[in-house]
């Protein structure tokens, strides 16, 4: 539980640089989950992001830069990342899911 509040006062923090997602990607919202990947993508624009991969783990927090086309850009100046959506957000069989990176990821019920 720490984790989560040290996360959400990040991300607090984080909210005052961000975008808010376009009309268009608001379904991009919402809590994603793998058993690999975990990615939180809040209205306000501000991301945050863990894969586990390799006996390793990778993470990113920041705003949201941009949307290129699917794909999107998190972080600041030249410190950023694109994240590769190969299947944007949809419903199947009342889930919603969507692919970055490679990986099929769940939206969490609200």
């Amino acid at each position: 539980m720490p984790v989560r509040i040290a996360l959400f006062a990040l991300l607090l923090l984080l909210s005052a640089c961000s975008k808010p997602l376009p009309e268009d990607k608001r379904m991009y919202a919402g809590e994603w989950q793998s058993q690999e990947m975990y990615l939180l993508i809040l209205p306000d624009g501000t991301v945050a992001y863990k894969r586990l991969k390799n006996g390793g783990s990778t993470s990113v927090n920041g705003p949201l830069k941009e949307f290129n086309g699917n794909d999107f850009v998190v972080g600041i100046g030249s410190l950023s990342t694109t994240f590769e959506v190969s299947e944007p957000p949809h419903e199947v069989d009342g889930y919603w899911q969507m692919v970055v990176d490679g990986v099929r990821l769940t939206r969490s019920p609200d």
